[in-house]
This record gives structure tokens, C-alpha cells and sequence, in this order.
């Protein structure tokens, strides 16, 4: 007689292959990390083979694993799609939106706009995902994402977009620095001191080094992090000045050991973008965030 498949199994499954570890998917799910171990053997012991391959620095999905983690994610995906279409016959709207969006928005605009959501529609759970305007796009076109905010001037075809927030750039600058008592600055005057910029890649590095190519400025980079919070933190600590969103601005940059000031350039206008796969129909639980986000 075959053996069944526990769905809340295959979900433990889903979890630990996403976070490459027993321990961090235990917490996320909040199960004890043994019984989420007795989880998978059960699994394995089904399957009669082994869906992980473990080391002291992790787990990683064997060939077998692979195959199993994308069934399951196609058995959620059609369990969430049931819970939808069943609840919709009450005029329930619920079910889980996949959400992927930029540090700017999740730091600036997200937290107040989702509370709200949240509080209309109490039956849908938001996963969201913090990742650079560009992988926003990627996992929009490729349907990983159910809703995408980023920081964009083109959308490609194949994607929906609709305007999310205006998110200007500015300078940061440590109080007392040399161009702190300055109206406002232009980008000449900023690229001709030490630079704290944001990790490579993203929308903001890309526009910085394209200005400056334009420009003819070489860049004076004297460190690069990989967050806005630790921008601004190297700026306090007097390691150099930063052009920074005004959402991360406002955020990490915020008490006076700081001094804000206008970036001067035409360009200077950011906006983000809120996009969804074109798609007909979309879930009722991703119509109503894009509706709410929108807003």
C-alpha cells in the first residue's frame, strides 16, 4: 500500500530547503528543530531516499530533493489556489501573496501600507521578500513573485505597472563635514569627497556610476555596504558622505549627528514602481494588494 504524503511535512520540507538549514527553518516555522527533523526523515523514509545532503555547514538538496522541492512548491501553490476558490464562493478574500521588493520601499512606504492591508483583509498572509530592484523584475517575469516594488525607469512587456511612491535622492553628510552648511548640493561637489555607497547592482549604484561616467567624474568609493542602515552608519563615523533615498534618509539619518541636504541635479527624481505579472485572472487576495499598494 503506497504511504501518504503529510502536507505539513511538505511544508517543513519547503522551508528547510529555502533557508538551507534545520535550525533557521524551525524558527521561521516555529517547531522544535528535532521535530522538524523527524519531519523530513518521515519524508525520506516515504520517498525511500534522501531529499537532503547534510554538513556541518548546512543542508543542501540532493538530486532526488530537487525534484521533491519542486512538486511540493507546485502542491502549496494548488492548495493556496483551493483555499481561494472555495473561500471566494463566501466572499472571503485570502490565501498568500508573494511580495519582492526594494530596501527603499520596504524601509519606507511598506510597513504603514501593508498594516492597512492587513487590517482589511485579515484571511491573507503577505511573504515578503527584500531583494534589488532588478531580481524584483526577474521574480515578476518569472512568476516566483506575485507583486513586485522597484525602483525602475523601464517595464518590461510582459509586466503591469502602476506608480508606488516618489523616493528623491539626497546627500547625507556627517555633522560638521566641510559641505554641511550648504543649501543644497550638486553631484560635482559631492563625487569630490570620500563616497559611502550601497553594494553594487542595484538601481542606485547603477544611476551613480552612469551620472558619473556621463559626467566624467571618477568616484572616490571609500566603502561600500550593503545596506542603508550601515551607509548611514559609516557616514556617522566620518568614513565619507552618501547619496542615499530620501525614504533611507529619513529612516537611518534622522538624529543630529547627521546633516541632510538636496542633491541639485535634474536626476534627482526616483520613482518607485509598483508591477505584477500580466495575468488573467489574478488570485483576489493579489488584486487586493495591488489595489491597496496602489493607493
Amino acid at each position: 500500500m503506497p504511504r501518504r504524503l503529510d502536507p505539513y511535512s511538505l511544508q517543513l520540507f519547503v522551508a528547510a530547503a529555502d533557508e538551507g538549514s534545520i535550525a533557521r527553518a524551525a524558527s521561521k516555522e516555529h517547531i522544535a528543530p528535532s521535530a522538524l527533523s523527524r519531519r523530513i526523515a518521515d519524508l525520506e523514509h516515504a520517498f525511500g531516499l534522501s531529499l537532503f545532503s547534510r554538513s556541518a555547514h548546512g543542508i543542501v538538496l540532493t538530486d532526488a530533493g530537487r525534484v521533491a522541492y519542486e512538486r511540493a512548491r507546485q502542491f502549496e501553490t494548488g492548495l493556496d489556489s483551493l483555499l481561494r476558490d472555495v473561500q471566494s464562493l463566501g466572499g472571503v478574500v485570502s490565501g498568500r501573496v508573494r511580495l519582492f521588493a526594494n530596501a527603499s520601499s520596504v524601509i519606507g512606504f511598506l510597513p504603514e501600507r501593508l498594516r492597512s492591508f492587513s487590517a482589511g483583509f485579515p484571511m491573507v498572509s503577505i511573504e515578503l521578500q527584500e531583494r534589488l530592484s532588478g531580481d524584483v523584475i526577474r521574480a515578476c517575469l518569472d512568476d516566483i513573485a506575485d507583486v513586485g516594488v522597484a525602483a525602475v525607469n523601464e517595464v518590461p512587456n510582459g509586466l503591469e505597472s502602476w506608480h508606488f511612491a516618489n523616493d528623491p535622492l539626497m546627500v547625507v553628510l556627517p555633522q560638521g563635514h566641510a559641505l554641511s552648511d550648504k543649501a543644497a548640493l550638486g553631484f560635482r561637489q559631492v563625487a569630490e569627497h570620500p563616497l559611502v555607497c550601497i553594494q553594487s547592482g542595484g538601481s542606485l549604484d547603477w544611476t551613480l556610476r552612469d551620472r558619473a561616467a556621463a559626467a566624467d567624474l571618477a568616484l572616490n568609493v571609500a566603502v561600500t555596504v550593503n545596506s542603508f542602515d550601515g551607509v548611514c552608519r559609516m557616514v556617522q563615523a566620518g568614513l565619507g558622505i552618501a547619496i542615499v533615498p530620501t525614504s533611507a534618509a529619513s529612516a537611518y539619518a534622522g538624529s543630529s549627528h547627521f546633516v541632510r541636504l538636496p542633491l541639485d541635479e535634474p536626476w534627482v527624481d526616483r520613482q518607485l514602481r509598483l508591477v505584477a505579472l500580466r495575468k488573467i485572472p489574478r488570485s483576489a487576495a493579489v488584486e487586493a494588494l495591488i489595489n491597496a499598494l496602489r493607493s
